[in-house]
């Protein structure tokens, strides 16, 4: 993958759930605190949408455009250079927000913040440029740097639970169609369907990073007839401006055409993949809730956590809750870029600022934390075997009753006399089921009737449970080696990072 600034290759032994303590400054509680970050967010994901990171990376910007103009010709100096060097962290926030009140502009607010602080290079500051040269560019950075961040969590998910899938590939369990009792699978082989939306995610997600461009050095409305002033109607010396800027940055393309703005359509993309992300993991966390009520699969619990506060007894999947509650926020995002695409006029209008401010970095954060609890959901989860066991007793009766007739019309009976004595033996034992809250005694019956005889000593036989899963198992170990391993191999470097919640 081309330029990134995620989380690198270092591997990390524990990463807090939270970006802040819970106990917040008495300033702080007087004002809303978005939970995506106060609760939630991990720091690196919550630093790449931050102020210090947009204005330190405009700053980068305003020096990478400096550094090409002169190396092309222009007159800056290295004077002016190692000013604007010395002096990228260096932000003077509140002159900022004061001149941005008086000016009404954030860009030039800090154009005249940064010349305070570089008063040699203040006269090549921002030269040429428009405002969405260090806007949607830095934009660009922050969603390909958040797209770095996300892939390693996504593929730390699909390891932990391929090794889930892999250590449950062979026990079966009830499966349900219709959240009604069907034929069995494994479940490991339940794990896959999960798996197989993750793989998808990653794929997408990939996808996306990978064809981000840079907007580059367009000009006011993309036609770059500020840069042609400046090199004196010299084509090549922009292109080539375009080309060392965008490399610069860390990306290997740029767009050639653009408007004021890169396409609104970018942002489409790259939430349309999150919140399909946002989808498969509501469907794996609602499964998970569904299955810890059936109490045959739950997700951590911690010691001394309270389930309610008024029933001492519970273990709610809060876990699960709370990925199925952000994921539903994460689905509905994509209506943001998709109005905002469609009302674009010409090169560009400003109705687009504010509501990108909000969407594009909640889409991430919320995929951030996401990804963050189902790791740590899929390092713990517990099968309680014998409770599915139990179940699989209560339905694979009726389940068996088509291998029973098999076996008796091969022992010489004929199939629509034993189809019938099943039926009616079939709806005694449902009886018992509903009317009287009893244990499926189906077997029993088969047993206590002489009709069958000849096939008793076969039905333990006909009723082991692994008789019924088909190739479950066999398909898990093949997916998981032909197309989960494959996909993990280049992050194999970042797999070793545990998640422990705060919250």
């Amino acid at each position: 993958m081309e330029g990134s600034s995620g989380l690198s290759g270092d591997h990390v032994s524990r990463i807090t759930g939270s970006v802040s303590p819970l106990t917040p400054g008495p300033e702080e509680v007087m004002r809303y605190r978005s939970p995506l970050v106060s609760r939630y967010a991990s720091r690196e994901m919550a630093f790449n949408f931050s102020d210090s990171k947009k204005f330190q990376t405009w700053r980068r910007l305003w020096l990478r455009l400096a550094q090409a103009q002169r190396s092309l010709g222009l007159p800056i100096t290295e004077e002016q250079i190692q000013e604007m060097e010395a002096n990228l962290e260096n932000i003077d926030f509140k002159m900022a927000a004061d001149e941005e009140k008086r000016l009404r502009h954030d860009v030039m607010a800090h154009v005249h913040t940064f010349a305070h602080c570089c008063p040699k290079a203040a006269p090549i500051i921002h030269l040429g440029a428009t405002s969405c040269y260090v806007g949607d560019n830095t934009d660009l950075i922050v969603l390909r740097d958040g797209f770095d961040l996300l892939l390693p969590k996504l593929a730390r998910v699909i390891s932990r639970l391929a090794d889930f899938a892999e250590r449950y590939a062979e026990l079966p369990t009830l499966g349900f169609t219709h959240y009604q009792p069907a034929q069995l699978t494994t479940v490991g082989k339940r794990c896959c369907l999960w798996l197989q939306d993750l793989c998808m995610d990653l794929h997408n997600l990939e996808r996306v990073r990978n064809e981000l461009r840079f907007r580059g050095v367009k000009g006011t409305t993309g036609t770059q007839a500020s840069f042609l002033q400046l090199f004196e109607g010299d084509h090549e010396k922009v292109e080539e401006l375009d080309r060392m800027v965008t490399s610069m940055a860390g990306f290997k393309r740029a767009y050639i055409v653009t408007g004021q703005t890169y396409s609104r359509k970018v942002d489409i993309e790259v939430l349309s993949v999150l919140a399909s992300l946002g989808a498969t993991v509501h469907k794996i966390c609602t499964d998970i809730r569904l299955l810890a009520n059936l109490k045959e699969l739950e997700e951590p619990f911690e010691k001394e956590q309270i389930g309610s506060s008024a029933m001492p007894y519970k273990r709610n999947p809060m876990r699960s809750e709370r990925c199925c509650s952000l994921a539903r926020h994460l689905m509905t995002l994509i209506m943001n870029p998709l109005q905002t695409a469609s009302v674009q006029w010409f090169e560009r209008t400003l109705d687009d600022s504010a509501n990108r401010r909000v969407c594009l970095a909640e889409a991430f954060l919320s995929a951030d934390i996401v990804l963050s609890t189902l790791q740590n959901i899929s390092e713990g989860l517990v099968v309680y075997p014998k409770v599915i066991e139990r179940r699989i007793r209560q339905e694979l009766p009726f389940m068996a009753t088509e291998n029973v007739i098999m076996a008796m019309v091969k022992n010489g009976g004929n199939r629509q006399d034993c189809h019938e004595k099943i039926r009616v033996l079939s709806q005694q034992a449902a009886a018992v089921v509903k009317q009287e809250g009893g244990d499926n005694d189906l077997i029993f019956r088969i047993h206590a009737d002489s009709y069958f005889a000849p096939i008793h000593a076969q039905l333990d036989q006909l009723l082991d449970p692994k008789s019924f899963i088909g190739r479950a198992p066999q398909q898990v170990l093949k997916f998981l080696k032909e197309e989960v391993m494959p996909l993990l191999a280049p992050y194999q470097n970042k797999m070793d990072v545990k998640i422990e919640l705060d919250l």
